[in-house]
C-alpha cells in the first residue's frame, strides 16, 4: 500500500532503517485495517492486541465516567493510537477506541511485535524508542492539563492543531481539553474558523 511510506518515515525518525529492512522485517507483520465512522477499534473490557499507526483518518480514545465520554486522545494520520496499559499488561482495557472519520490503520499484534523486538538488537532498540516517545507525549499532555488554565490550553491546542478544529466535533475537543462545552464555545471567538458541532 502506497501510504505505508508515512509509517516507514515515522520509524526512521527514531532509528535509520533501510527499505529492505522495512520490507523484510516489518512489512510482513503489518495488517491493514479499515474502520467506518463511529466504528470501534477496541471496546472497553477487551484486551488490546493491536499497535495501531494511523495511515488515514481521525481516531479518538475515551473512557466512560458514568454516562459521560471523557476523551484522552484524538489523533490523525502519522500518529500511534492504542490502549497502552492493556497492550503491555495484557489486561482488559478501560478505554474505547473509535474512528471519528473513516480510517485506515497499519496494525501489528502483540505477539508479532514481541517477536520483532526479539529478532534483532536494532529492532528491539527501535521498539523501545517508539514506546518511550508515546509515553513522553502522554506525560507532556498531562502536564499541560495541570499547568495551563482552560484558555491557555485552548489557544495552545489551536496554534498546534488548527486542522482539528475543522475535523473534530466540538464536544470531543471540549472533553479532550478539559474545558466545559459552554466555555469552549466562548473561546471560539479567539479563532477565525468555526468548528464542527
Amino acid at each position: 500500500m502506497d501510504n505505508l511510506h508515512i509509517f516507514f518515515d515515522y520509524l526512521n525518525k527514531f532509528v535509520p532503517i533501510s527499505k529492505a529492512e522495512f520490507e523484510s522485517h516489518i512489512l510482513p507483520i503489518i495488517k491493514i485495517r479499515n474502520f467506518g465512522k463511529k466504528e470501534l477499534l477496541l471496546n472497553a473490557g477487551e484486551v488490546e492486541n493491536h499497535f495501531n499507526f494511523i495511515l488515514n483518518g481521525l481516531i479518538r480514545k475515551y473512557y466512560l465516567k458514568g454516562k459521560e465520554e471523557i476523551n484522552t486522545q484524538i489523533s490523525i494520520e502519522g500518529h500511534i493510537i492504542h490502549s497502552q496499559e492493556s497492550f503491555h499488561s495484557r489486561k482488559p482495557s478501560e478505554y474505547f477506541i473509535e474512528a471519528i472519520e473513516p480510517s485506515t490503520v497499519a496494525s501489528v499484534t502483540y505477539k508479532e511485535i514481541e517477536a520483532l523486538f526479539a529478532s534483532s538488537q536494532k529492532m528491539e532498540h527501535l521498539g523501545r524508542l517508539v514506546v518511550t516517545a508515546t509515553m513522553v507525549l502522554k506525560d507532556k499532555w498531562q502536564m499541560k492539563l495541570i499547568k495551563m488554565n482552560p484558555r491557555e490550553r485552548f489557544l495552545e491546542f489551536v496554534s498546534h492543531h488548527p486542522e482539528l478544529m475543522q475535523r473534530v466535533p466540538q464536544k470531543y475537543l471540549a472533553s479532550y481539553l478539559h474545558i466545559k462545552p459552554e466555555t469552549f464555545s466562548r473561546f471560539k471567538h479567539l479563532t477565525k474558523g468555526p468548528s464542527k458541532n
